[in-house]
């Protein structure tokens, strides 16, 4: 979705707070995948964990960090993930579903289509 809107649309990914942190609900497909953190108490660490996945990943969207007081977080419902279209004045376009099942990315896709299907048609 990022490679075929990048250049109509500007995305924005914040890391609020660790889903899945190895101090408090463990998943087996972050051990299997060697993602094993505890839950961040500092903004260092908080930090520490983004670059790493930024890395690790190759993630090309730019990524924020949710400061300590989770401010984002209570903004906008964001944890454990949620999605957002925000229009150039603020407003909100597009509030998709809490993570992780009312979560579609999909819903997302077709919006930008729609917005952006002149534009982006070959």
């Amino acid at each position: 979705m990022h490679d075929q809107f990048k250049d109509h649309a500007d995305f924005l990914t914040i890391y609020i707070r660790e889903a899945h942190p190895q101090d408090e609900w463990q998943m087996t497909s972050n051990v299997d995948e060697g993602v094993c953190y505890s839950q961040p108490h500092s903004l260092e660490q908080r930090l520490a964990i983004a670059q790493d996945f930024v890395k690790r990943f190759h993630y090309p969207i730019p990524l924020a960090v949710d400061a300590m007081g989770d401010i984002a977080n209570r903004l906008y419902a964001g944890w454990p993930e949620r999605l957002y279209v925000v229009g150039e004045d603020g407003t909100i376009l597009y509030k998709g579903g809490m993570g992780p099942f009312a979560y579609k990315p999909e819903e997302v896709r077709e919006w930008l289509e729609t917005r952006f299907s002149q534009s982006t048609r070959k």
